[in-house]
């Protein structure tokens, strides 16, 4: 089977589309035919050597953490799951012919594998910090660097709980972030004024996307630094406010995505679609930071 592989850090252009093994599912895995992968900033940085302090990488390595296809292998102790059901879920090396699962939900008749294929990282990702942050229904969320995947999901996410959110993006893409519900403003100079007009009330909890070095300004708008967590800035701390990095169990969040998906209350748009041997090009437009929704690579 074909899948992606690098051989050493670098640029988009250690990445090849080389012959592998098919793999094996393991206790409490399956096996997936690839339809589509979601490619997550967390891909090039593995690729580019600038998580290798964290996260290092044993060479050949593949690439890609999240999938939508169909079952067609079954691991010991699997059990709801049957070969040919469509699903979707997180996994190791994505990019392939054939994928392991070891976190997935069934995929929604009307949800394309293209759009599925980008759920699961932004909504478990999405679902964890929401939960951190310890916002309740009818508080007001910020999120700095709202119109990504990460971003749409929390403020979608977050609508469905009952919290108001007010989102930071980019001029051309505050339409993107209304039509999800939020509060839509830009980022940079003169935030705290911006938001306390939007809010009156206040913001009770404040979440950094985007980490574009806005922690000191979070904290001093949400008054409390227990209430801001970063996905995004490592130095979070410094400012007494919270990092989360550390994935939990994605199958519920999944599971509610997909029902809130079917209910016509969430979905995470499409920015481009590349076919598999423009891995790289995906790569280099996901490092670019300025991406609405998800890039795709659709495999079959």
């Amino acid at each position: 089977m074909k899948a992606v592989r690098f051989h050493e850090y670098g640029g988009p252009e250690v990445l090849a589309v080389e012959d592998v093994d098919l793999p094996q599912p393991g206790a409490g895995q399956i096996r997936i035919a690839v339809k589509a992968a979601g490619i997550n900033p967390l891909d090039w940085k593995l690729r580019s050597g600038h998580m290798h302090k964290v996260m290092p990488l044993s060479f050949p390595a593949g690439t890609g953490l999240e999938a939508a296809g169909v079952i067609d292998a079954i691991g010991e102790g699997v059990t709801g799951a049957a070969v040919g059901d469509a699903v979707f879920g997180k996994g190791r090396n994505t990019m392939a012919d054939y994928a392991i699962l070891h976190q997935w939900t069934t995929k929604p008749a009307a949800l394309s594998f293209e759009e599925a294929a980008g759920y699961s990282v932004a909504v478990e990702t999405a679902t964890r910090i929401i939960d951190e942050v310890g916002v309740q229904p009818g508080e007001m969320l910020l999120v700095s660097g709202a119109a990504g995947g990460v971003g749409s999901a929390v403020v979608q996410l977050a609508t469905a709980a009952g919290i108001r959110t007010i989102g930071t993006a980019s001029a051309p893409k505050q339409a993107h972030l209304q039509s999800m519900g939020a509060i839509a403003t830009t980022y940079g100079p003169g935030l705290a004024n911006r938001v306390a007009a939007l809010a009156p009330a206040g913001v009770q909890a404040a979440l950094d996307i985007a980490g574009s070095g806005i922690i000191p300004e979070l904290v001093a708008i949400t008054g409390d630094p227990a209430k801001v967590v970063s996905i995004a800035d490592i130095n979070a701390s410094a400012h007494g406010a919270r990092t989360s990095f550390n994935p939990r169990d994605a199958t519920p969040a999944l599971a509610q995505a997909a029902a809130l998906f079917v209910a016509g209350a969430f979905t995470l748009p499409i920015e481009r679609t590349f076919p598999l041997e423009q891995i790289g090009a995906a790569h280099a437009l996901s490092a670019t930071g300025h991406v609405t929704g998800r890039i795709i690579i659709a495999i079959a």
